[in-house]
């Protein structure tokens, strides 16, 4: 072992111990609100595109594997195993692309972490208590990991969500079976060598595998590990472990700074908008100056926008071909907002994209890049066929944290995303079960709520 190596913290170690160890409901008040907003989140996203193609996709392609009936895909009557529940509820979750998100680091923690979590504990009679406690904690681990390697490690390529979200998801699971510091340590490890996703498939059906797959990692690592299966101890922070391989920059004080008094799940965000989070200051912008003008698309001669560069890299797409591809383009975003005011998972389908008004529209916006700009602000314009030049100025995106979706608007969300799958009834249901997990005895009545046979 050389002198540099001896200098490392040994992180898997000391991530293990924290989530073996870390009491119960141990943190404040804003902590576990965040984990209940986060959960209620997370299943209105998975349950509302629970008819996704993709979804149904997997579905099919595990039905071929014959599994048993273990776990809930939640927003259908089908029961699979607890990994592939994991996969699909993780791949549902993610399909619409209107989850939560880490704004520091750009992960999207819930989709696997939870997924894991809820089919684990599904499957082995846990109490609601025992499943908050690991979110809070598998967030944890994904997102300090994160904010240790971000933003070389996605620069190079690598879709963050998938490429850390195993190692939280193995972490919630390894609390919700109870493993101890050394089986968590190997549970870290064994996740280490199955990171998912990378940023090329973006606008397509396995960007959100990468987050169904990372749950799927994450519970067969936990289960592997309570089983006796051995990693190195120094899985994540070795020369040739996880983080130095996949990135230059290895920020050991992100993970070990603050342990066990500042959480992550602290600075989760809830999109407002259905689609690639860098584009949501100039959707707040476009519907801003479409509201207060009361603006119609034949009265617009143009849009300009001026916005931070990762948006150009990242939803640079002009001619969007699906609805998928429709997400990361910031053209059909602004287009579709001014049109219909809002930009939900609607205004994302194949037909809006299509649509010969959004097309005509598209081709009337035009985006530079302004280096001066953060990542949450945007500048609109927009010139009328009348001669008026609208403009506003987006600081912070509506869903950041200086904006942050209230309660009432996050529920909002919830029914828009739920009502078409389970009734309005059904999601109030859901809302008010969310609110009150952590002192459920277990979590049938959950998961039943969650299915349409329930």
């Amino acid at each position: 072992m050389t002198s540099s190596e001896r200098d490392t913290p040994p992180v898997t170690r000391l991530l293990g111990e924290f989530v073996a160890t870390h009491p119960s409901r141990g943190w404040d008040d804003r902590v576990e609100r965040e984990a209940r907003r986060t959960l209620t989140n997370w299943l209105g996203c998975a349950i509302g595109a629970s008819r996704h193609p993709s979804v149904e996709a997997v579905l099919a392609a595990i039905r071929e594997l014959a599994p048993s009936e273990q776990a809930t895909v939640l927003g259908r009557d089908d029961r699979v195993d607890m990994a592939s529940a994991a996969l699909v509820n993780g791949v549902s979750a993610h399909a619409f692309d209107f989850d939560d998100t880490h704004l520091k680091t750009i992960i999207h923690p819930a989709a696997p972490i939870a997924s894991a979590a809820l089919a684990l504990a599904e499957q082995t009679g846990a109490p609601g208590r025992l499943l908050v406690d690991a979110l809070v904690l598998g967030v944890e681990v994904a997102c300090r990991v994160g904010n240790a390697v971000y933003p070389d490690h996605y620069d190079r390529g690598w879709h963050i969500t998938g490429s850390v979200g195993m190692l939280g998801a193995a972490a919630a699971c390894a609390r919700v079976l109870g493993l101890d510091p050394a089986h968590t340590s190997m549970a870290l490890g064994i996740a280490a060598s199955q990171p998912v996703g990378v940023r090329e498939q973006f606008g397509s059906m396995t960007k959100s595998l990468h987050a169904g797959a990372a749950a799927r990692n994450g519970v067969t690592a936990a289960l592997l590990a309570r089983h006796g299966f051995t990693a190195s101890e120094r899985a994540l922070e070795a020369k040739r472990g996880l983080m130095q391989t996949f990135s230059t920059k290895s920020d050991w004080s992100e993970i070990i700074a603050a342990l066990g008094t500042r959480f992550e799940i602290s600075f989760n965000a809830y999109k407002p908008f259905a689609c690639g989070v860098v584009i949501h200051p100039a959707i707040d912008g476009c519907i801003q100056l479409r509201d207060a003008h009361h603006l119609r698309a034949e009265q617009i001669e143009r849009v300009t926008l001026k916005v931070h560069p990762l948006v150009i890299e990242l939803t640079g797409k002009t001619a969007p071909r699906s609805g998928l591809e429709g997400k990361f383009s910031v053209y059909h975003a602004c287009a579709a907002s001014i049109l219909f005011g809002q930009a939900a998972e609607s205004e994302f389908s194949d037909a809006i994209v299509a649509r010969s008004d959004v097309v005509g529209l598209r081709q009337r916006v035009t985006a530079e890049i302004d280096p001066a700009l953060g990542e949450d602000a945007a500048d609109v314009t927009i010139v009328c066929r009348d001669g008026r030049q609208l403009n506003v100025f987006v600081a912070h995106a509506l869903g950041s944290l200086e904006r942050p979706m209230s309660d009432a608007g996050l529920e909002r969300k919830f029914h828009g995303l739920v009502d078409p799958v389970l009734g309005q009834e059904r999601a109030d249901t859901l809302i008010a079960q969310c609110a009150e997990i952590s002192g459920c005895a277990h979590l049938d009545a959950l998961t039943a709520l969650a299915r349409p046979s329930g």
